[in-house]
């Protein structure tokens, strides 16, 4: 295919911690990351589990979600070779993060980590509608010129380097007339937590991401649920196929917290025996878990002309809706099917002949997977049960926003490695669920291509074809 699209460098972190070798010490060794949760009260829900990093105040502020994609974004620039200051799209697939507003509500608008004065302070600054306010146009933002923060991001002193410049980026001060821009500007001696209340806007992320990294170019934020960092890769790599742009950081991240989590538990989505079984009969649900990657796609042409090293081609894309139902699948995966057809006819098989592995959604929800498994037969009807498939939501849960380029990343590593990530937990056999999906133990082989996709609320597919150069 004519404007090949190729990965250059990522960065990752999941319960397990940072990098590609906490996957392979938990996704690709099938050791669950679940355990009871004390980032939040859970006493008013049905569990406590989730995949969620080390809790503790220490660890908890280091997840912010603005420092945890900092610091993968960092890591995966480092990893490509570029240098701060670049022309690069950031695409970001995320929904913000909503842990400072839950603490607003918590407290009352009082104390609890903001303060009824921020409160009365804000509600006081807004314009009247008689006298509307002329918008200011000037722009400050004062992480993004400090390349020297970001110069040595792969090393442990340049991840300090990073956290200085995501905390810098807490005195920024956007001055556009936007309602986000009104509270940054009024909660500025406030303490830290309502100084974050903006983080809950999707967009924003997206702007300190690209800022604190000092990437120039265009910035843009999906967040479509579960398909969202998956939809930003795909938008990228249309960009860069056609021409339009050299270089995309594209990105996602969800960090568990009590506002996504106690709609789950009132959906009765969450596992109850605080284990994710996709695939089994036996399966209860799923859980959440903390996911942050940051990927550098380029065109393979720009990548060859300033010696870049190639870590996977991504060959073919493809996105489609069930159009059935708000919250569940089309019974018979017509959605995901769609999407993942297309994808293989861009990457010019369009039978699959040439796949070797599948990264499922695999959510172990009652509808999923019996959904998604007669999808992939619809998708692949000469060859789906010979093509290995495993969910890798068994072990670090559902990552919301981040699943999609998570995955992606677990997958490349599945074909540089050559070891595929099993199911974990996978018990006994369900009858509509009669695909080989690598159960409890990794499986060495020689993958050279394989197919990631992901599923939303709303109906949303999306499928990434890999690549081993």
């Amino acid at each position: 295919m004519s404007g090949e699209v190729t990965v250059t460098g990522f960065g990752v972190r999941t319960a397990f911690g940072m990098g590609a070798d906490a996957l392979r010490r938990g996704v690709f060794a099938g050791v669950p990351s679940f355990a009871a949760t004390t980032r939040f009260d859970t006493g008013p829900y049905r569990t406590a589990m989730a995949g969620a990093a080390a809790d503790g105040p220490d660890a908890v502020e280091g997840w912010a979600l603005r420092h945890a994609l900092a610091e993968c974004g960092a890591e995966a620039l480092s990893m490509a070779g570029l240098a701060p200051g670049a022309e690069a799209a950031v695409l970001l697939g995320v929904a913000g993060d909503h842990t400072s507003v839950t603490r607003y509500w918590r407290g009352g608008g009082s104390d609890g980590g903001c303060g009824s004065d921020v409160a009365g302070r804000a509600h006081a600054a807004e314009p009247q509608m008689s006298q509307p306010r002329a918008p200011e146009k000037q722009l400050v933002r004062g992480a993004s010129t400090d390349t020297g923060r970001v110069a040595h991001a792969g090393t442990a002193a340049g991840r300090e380097r990073v956290a200085d410049a995501s905390s810098a980026a807490d005195t920024e001060r956007v001055t556009d007339a936007s309602p986000a821009a009104d509270t940054e500007r009024v909660t500025d001696a406030s303490p830290a937590d309502t100084r974050r209340v903006g983080d809950a806007v999707p967009a924003r992320l997206a702007e300190l991401l690209a800022g604190g990294l000092g990437l120039v170019g265009p910035r843009l934020t999906f967040t479509n649920a579960c398909v969202a960092s998956a939809a930003a890769i795909i938008h990228a790599c249309r960009l860069i196929s056609s021409g339009r742009i050299d270089v995309a950081v594209c990105g996602g991240g969800y960090l568990v917290e009590e506002e996504t989590f106690g709609k789950f538990d009132s959906g009765r989505a969450l596992s109850r025996d605080g284990m994710v079984r996709p695939f089994s009969a036996d399966r209860t649900g799923l859980l959440l878990g903390d996911g942050v990657a940051v990927v550098v796609l380029e065109s393979a042409e720009h990548a060859r002309r300033r010696g870049a090293r190639p870590l996977a081609g991504v060959v073919g894309w493809g996105s489609a809706s069930d159009a059935h139902h708000i919250a569940q699948p089309h019974p018979e995966g017509v959605g995901l099917a769609r999407a993942a057809r297309q994808a293989m006819r861009l990457a010019g098989d369009p039978d699959g002949d040439a796949l070797d592995y599948v990264n499922a959604h695999g959510t172990g929800t009652k509808y999923n997977d019996g959904a998604e498994t007669r999808g992939l037969r619809a998708a692949f009807p000469k060859r789906a049960e010979s093509i290995p498939v495993s969910s890798t939501k068994s072990t670090t849960g559902h990552l919301l926003e981040a699943a999609g380029v998570v995955e992606f990343v677990i997958t490349m590593l599945a074909l540089t490695d050559g070891v595929l990530p099993p199911t974990a937990g996978f018990t006994a056999p369900d009858p509509e669920c009669d695909l080989d999906y690598v159960p409890n133990e990794p499986r060495r082989t020689d993958p050279r291509r394989a197919l990631t996709v992901n599923a939303a609320f709303g109906g949303a597919n999306t499928a990434l074809v890999l690549e081993r150069p």
